[in-house]
Parts: C-alpha cells; sequence; structure tokens
C-alpha cells in the first residue's frame, strides 16, 4: 500500500498511471517507453503491462505494447451509469438535426471536460471530437457551464492552479477576468463562446440538471463562424439549446 495514504493500493495507481500514459501521441510503447512516460521502474513498467496482456487490456508484438478496445469497458461503465446517458441521445439529435450544427454533452474532469455524447454536423467542420475526448474547461463553451457550477471554495482552488494560455487571439487568460465570465454565465443560465479555443468555431453551452437541481452535464451547440453569426447563435441557438437542456432534465428527473 501506499506509504503516504494506507488506504491506497500502490500497485493500482501505477497500474492506472500506465494506462493513462497510452495517447493519440504515443499509441504504442515499449517497457522503456512506458517507464520513461511514468516515471516508474522498468520493472515495475513490464510487469504492469505484461498483466494488461494477460487480461486483454493490452496487446505486443514481442517489443511495443498498444491497448485493446476491451478497455472500452472501463468507459463504458461509466457512461452506461449516467442518469441522462440513454436519454439525451433523442433530445440532441432532434436539435443537430434542426439547426443543421453539432451537439454535444460533457462532464467536468479536473481542469478539463470530457465529452460523453456528441451528434455531428451533416455538414464537416474543421474540429474533430467525439465520445471520450478531453479539452481544457476554461476557455469552452460547456466548460464555463460548469466551471460556474462549482462551489466558490473549489471554483478559487481551479483559478489559483490552473494555467490560462492563450490558445487564439480570443481567449480569456485574466483569472479576474474568467471569474466575471463564470458569474455571468451563472446569472444567465447558459455560456457563449466566440473563438477562444478555435479560430472560428462559436458555441453556446446550457446545464443539464439532476433531480436535485445540481449541474451534472453540459449540453452545447458548436458552429462555424463563417456560417453562424455571433447574433443568430444568442438569438436562435440559444432558445432551442436552453429548451433541449430543460426536457433532458425532466427526463432525469422522471427517472427517480
Amino acid at each position: 500500500m501506499s506509504r503516504e495514504d494506507p488506504d491506497v493500493i500502490d500497485s493500482v495507481e501505477k497500474a492506472f498511471r500506465l494506462l493513462q500514459s497510452f495517447s493519440a501521441e504515443r499509441p504504442a510503447m515499449t517497457v522503456s517507453g512506458a517507464a520513461a512516460a511514468t516515471g516508474l521502474t522498468r520493472a515495475t513498467a513490464r510487469r504492469i503491462l505484461l498483466t494488461l496482456e494477460r487480461l486483454g487490456f493490452a496487446e505486443t508484438d514481442g517489443r511495443e505494447f498498444r491497448l485493446t478496445p476491451a478497455v472500452l469497458r472501463l468507459g463504458y461503465g461509466y457512461l452506461a451509469a449516467l442518469p441522462f446517458w440513454e436519454h439525451a441521445q433523442s433530445h440532441m439529435r432532434a436539435l443537430s438535426d434542426e439547426l443543421r450544427e453539432a451537439s454535444s454533452m460533457a462532464t467536468l474532469d479536473g481542469a478539463e471536460i470530457v465529452y460523453v455524447a456528441r451528434v455531428p454536423a451533416s455538414r464537416s467542420m474543421s474540429i474533430t471530437l467525439n465520445v471520450g475526448s478531453r479539452l481544457p474547461a476554461y476557455p469552452t463553451s460547456m466548460g464555463r457551464v460548469l466551471l460556474a457550477a462549482l462551489p466558490e471554495p473549489a471554483l478559487t482552488s481551479y483559478l489559483d492552479k490552473i494555467e490560462l494560455r492563450k490558445l487564439t487571439a480570443h481567449t480569456i487568460t485574466d483569472p479576474a477576468r474568467l471569474r466575471a465570465e463564470l458569474r455571468r454565465v451563472r446569472e444567465q443560465g447558459y455560456a457563449v463562446v466566440d473563438g477562444e479555443r478555435e479560430e472560428g468555431v462559436r458555441s453556446a453551452a446550457a446545464p443539464v440538471r439532476g433531480a436535485g437541481g445540481q449541474v451534472l452535464a453540459a449540453l452545447n451547440v458548436s458552429a462555424n463562424a463563417a456560417r453562424v453569426t455571433l447574433d443568430e447563435l444568442r438569438r436562435r441557438f440559444v432558445p432551442r439549446l436552453l429548451e433541449t437542456a430543460e426536457a433532458i432534465t425532466k427526463d432525469i428527473a422522471g427517472l427517480h
């Protein structure tokens, strides 16, 4: 067990650290590469990789290891347990079809949002996102809805720790200004972001709530700025977005 916390099993923590080190940049790793990526010893990395292979979560060609589709079982267990997972799909599809733009849903995981549902637009956009994709919370509409719902101590902790990088010319990087924007989001009940994470992409997001009123997730609609003006986003998209988020919220309340 961990010397720092007797309730934490050290080997499990190391195994998950290694699992999370696989990425688009590192789809396959040697034992030495895995050790370097995680800070584990080569012997520990080797044992974990061989265990993952025995369990069917990894495969190897004798030199490099890569994850198998079995790993998706871990994520699917989370998605299947979400109270809005099944009920959101039809609402999101109707919203996307009506506005002819992509609709997504995300939850907050630390400093990032994680996509838990997505209906792509019928016409292509430069951005490619799927269930499981992660983005920083602060420059995204869904992230701002979720951050705005945090208790004040948690939000202060987030702002103290996060590095607000300037991703585009429009990105808010001043903590005080971001806090003021989050206050506005909380008061108006939705967020609008214009090209702060990616130039030319506009989006609006609204909260999806649980039976007790707590924010469970954020729902958004995103569009290419060349097609949709900021005024149209606010005037036409936001009302339908709010209606859809409320419909999903009502469906969730009906489960209890």
